[in-house]
């Protein structure tokens, strides 16, 4: 069973929870079996059973993250600010939510997730940018007006507004000067 993992079991979602734990703490995504099982309590060879490899590990919390992600979007969706906010509020909004201090070992680990899918396309890490890109666009979509969305300029500030966020915040993951990003983010977006 070393290419295909098990199937769902309340064990493996438990052990998967611990690791992702572990990964976020970390803020990476290239964990070693051995380290992984020590701090959650487990062994090499039940993750390689629930898992199938470390690959199969890697790509259960990278997935883990994204369905992190996916909830929050699915959240800002259905708020009441959403209507009235328009892309630049929303963006600025968003923002606020990137920088809280909680947040940024969930942010390391999803950067590093982003950088390696990459730097290794054919890695367990393979999809996970362009999905994340397009989860954010379809978000941020909702907050421009219905007759923007489906054009070629709307598309394009949908992506300017997430290259902002994006560059921002990998800004800020290097220099933890939350003053000084923001500042950039409101100056761009318009949102002072």
């Amino acid at each position: 069973m070393a290419s295909e993992e098990a199937p769902p079991s309340a064990r493996r979602a438990e052990l998967l929870e611990l690791a992702y734990e572990y990964a976020t703490q970390r803020g990476r995504t290239d964990l070693t079996l051995r380290p992984v099982a020590a701090a959650i309590g487990s062994s090499p060879r039940v993750l390689l059973y629930l898992f199938g490899s470390k690959d199969g590990l890697i790509r259960a919390l990278l997935a883990r993250s994204r369905a992190d992600e996916i909830a929050m979007l699915t959240e800002w969706r259905q708020g009441d600010w959403r209507g009235s906010a328009g892309l630049q509020a929303a963006a600025a909004r968003i923002w606020s939510w990137l920088v809280e201090e909680a947040r940024r070992p969930l942010l390391r680990l999803w950067l590093d997730g982003y950088a390696r899918s990459l730097s290794e396309p054919d890695g367990p890490w393979a999809g996970f940018g362009l999905a994340t890109v397009a989860d954010w666009l379809d978000l941020l979509a909702d907050f421009q007006p219905p007759a923007d969305r489906d054009t070629a300029a709307g598309l394009a500030e949908r992506s300017l507004v997430l290259a902002v966020l994006r560059g921002a915040l990998l800004d800020l993951l290097a220099s933890d000067d939350k003053a000084r990003t923001t500042a950039a983010v409101h100056r761009l977006l318009g949102a002072t």
